[in-house]
């Protein structure tokens, strides 16, 4: 008995219409990135397992898919494409003018327990502000995320913005005489805020010398968007923009990663529980780090995993996606009524493929009305049908059931004037 293969855990197959929706996402990121400007770029799957190392810590092996290769180098499929960019950009930064508005979609990949909105292979869109320390990149990436959003489908009712400033956590540690030196265990600590239970946050901040009510007290006092001038100046930018509705300041989002070095934000939805849709922040640090030079830098990243469940869940997001999908034609099906003519129906298809458009036909002598189904199940807007009137052809608009004629001459031009009408 053959041997039946599925896929891995936490991988997925894309048959056509999952192809169609990643399609429809990756076409939506694309287009907005662009329209703010962004070029895209791309790095290689496979790193050196340190790169990741070096911004993460050793503790990330455990996370990669990682091995040794046959040079006898530690390597590892990319979790995420951020070290990839730093190393890219220390490289070749002379070369470019600052800042670099760059964009990416790929593929990643992470050895971890796959949940819902989390896979152990995933797309993700990364888009980054590098050369510019001013909080208006910032401001600037919130809004593309904001564009995106909507561009998506999605209103405010169903996604917000909270932003936080991890700098703004150094005056609690001040006015708590905390010890600076724990300051990523007491991050780490925030972190988690909303993943663990209140008895052990408050046990994991009495060790650094707090409490969890402090937390909250400051939390709630507004002395981030008093005393934080990035956060002033990032909400000043949104609010001209008429952003400022989809943001709230949010101190227990800091994002879990060492090297942020200020502003942060994620992306979530409203009513639905979902883990973060998309999540970044500035990290000025991280190109100096593993490239040797210094290049101040802001960034987030959506994946796809979780902003297609959450369009999937969303009234108005999935009626887009739907249409979109419906959408996916072919200009024309040619029908080839008498096989005497395939020579003449193949001519055909070659001219009008020339021509730019997506043509399909019968590899293999069908009948007639299998071919008109094909045709419609493929979403032809035009069959046009080679028969034993050939040259003279006959063209049926699906969509309206009209059917007229004309000759072989003439075709792409009639063709043309019929798609432009529908």
């Amino acid at each position: 008995m053959a041997q039946k293969f599925q896929t891995l855990p936490g991988f997925r197959d894309f048959y056509p219409a999952d192809c169609t929706a990643r399609n429809y996402l990756f076409g939506q990121w694309r287009a907005v990135a662009k329209t703010y400007g962004f070029v895209e770029y791309d790095g290689p799957v496979l790193e050196p397992t340190d790169l990741y190392k070096r911004k993460s810590g050793e503790e990330i092996a455990n996370q990669l898919f990682c091995f040794t290769d046959k040079g006898e180098r530690e390597v590892s499929m990319r979790p995420e494409l951020t070290p990839s960019l730093a190393r890219m950009a220390a490289a070749r930064q002379r070369e470019f003018k600052k800042p670099l508005k760059w964009f990416s979609i790929g593929q990643f990949f992470r050895y971890e327990k796959q949940q819902k909105g989390r896979l152990r292979e995933f797309y993700q869109f990364n888009c980054d502000i590098l050369g510019e320390a001013s909080p208006a990149a910032d401001a600037e990436l919130i809004a593309l995320s904001i564009d995106l959003m909507c561009e998506l489908g999605f209103t405010a009712e169903d996604f917000a913005i909270k932003l936080s400033d991890r700098t703004a956590w150094s005056i609690f540690i001040e006015q708590e005489g905390l010890n600076a030196e724990k300051t990523d265990a007491f991050l780490q600590v925030i972190d988690k805020l909303e993943r663990d239970s209140e008895e052990k946050t408050d046990a994991k901040l009495a060790e650094l010398g707090t409490s969890l009510a402090a937390v909250k007290t400051f939390i709630n006092s507004g002395i981030a968007e008093e005393k934080c001038e990035s956060l002033q100046q990032i909400l000043a930018e949104l609010d001209a923009r008429g952003m400022r509705d989809f943001v709230r300041i949010d101190l227990s989002i800091v994002r879990g990663l060492a090297y942020y070095s200020g502003p942060v934000f994620e992306v979530f939805d409203i009513g639905k529980g979902m883990r973060a849709i998309a999540g970044g922040g500035r990290y000025d640090q991280l190109v100096k780090l593993i490239g040797g030079v210094d290049m101040p830098a802001a960034g987030f990243a959506m994946g796809d995993v979780v902003v297609t469940d959450l369009i999937r869940e969303t009234e108005s997001a999935n009626q887009l996606l739907e249409e979109s999908i419906a959408e996916e034609t072919i200009d024309a099906y040619v029908v080839i009524a008498d096989e005497a003519q395939r020579r003449e129906g193949l001519q055909i298809v070659q001219r009008l493929r020339e021509s730019g458009l997506y043509v399909n036909f019968p590899l293999v002598a069908v009948k007639v009305n299998k071919q008109f189904q094909s045709a419609e199940q493929q979403n032809a807007d035009l069959a046009i049908i080679v028969g034993t009137d050939y040259p003279q052809i006959a063209i049926k608009v699906l969509s309206k059931r009209e059917e007229l004629n004309c000759e072989q001459s003439e075709l792409e031009d009639k063709v043309s004037e019929l798609l432009l009408s529908l």
